[in-house]
């Protein structure tokens, strides 16, 4: 399994890799510090957007979902965080503004 990564340098770290390969990455919404699940929004600047959530498999490694699948539109996206962070008021939510839809994480997405 492998050792957890805080929230915040998590958080931190790919916004920074989004801004060295030319995107635009913004905190929305901070949360705990030590442990806040993670949300990324990833816009395409074209109206569609992609959720990922980390998870872990049952093996133990961490990867990131699609809750809402490849596209959604903003007011599904919006939604579905509004009701994240309702039932986890920890969370951290990134977006990430990338033409290519880019997510700046290492772990497969799934």
């Amino acid at each position: 399994m492998q050792p957890r990564i805080k929230s915040a340098i998590q958080a931190k770290a790919i916004i920074r890799r989004a801004e060295v390969a030319g995107a635009q990455a913004y905190l929305v919404r901070r949360g705990q510090e030590d442990a806040g699940a993670l949300f990324l929004k990833l816009s395409r600047l074209d109206g569609t957007f992609t959720v990922l959530n980390q998870a872990r498999r049952g093996d133990g490694e961490l990867i990131w979902t699609k809750p809402l699948g490849e596209s959604a539109d903003e007011n599904a996206v919006l939604a579905y965080l509004e009701k994240q962070a309702r039932f986890d008021p920890d969370l951290w939510i990134l977006e990430i503004e990338d033409r290519d839809g880019r997510a700046f994480v290492d772990e497969p997405i799934v």
